[in-house]
């Protein structure tokens, strides 16, 4: 590989690293979100829980949880990325 190809790859590389720092930053935000709307629920009368609204807030939270899961996926496939970026470089 020539010089020129290793320092686009190095910019590609340097990219996914910002992006991966940012994708952190909203997994840790989504997170952060989901334990609020956990609490909340957790905070419910066991009557108030088995009724619509507890039902609402309890899938509401599930459903941050699966974002934050997706989130962390995307960090893990830049992850990949990045190591074959690094092979390909060598």
């Amino acid at each position: 590989m020539n010089k020129e190809r290793r320092k686009v790859i190095a910019g590609i590389h340097s990219q996914i690293t910002d992006l991966k720092g940012k994708l952190e930053d909203l997994k840790s935000e989504a997170e952060t979100v989901q334990a609020e709307e956990q609490e909340a629920f957790d905070n419910m009368s066991e009557n108030l829980q088995g009724g619509e609204r507890g039902q609402a807030t309890e899938e509401k939270a599930g459903q941050l949880q699966e974002a934050s899961d997706k989130i962390g996926e995307a960090v893990d496939a830049l992850d990949e990325a990045m190591t074959s970026l690094d092979d390909a470089s060598q």
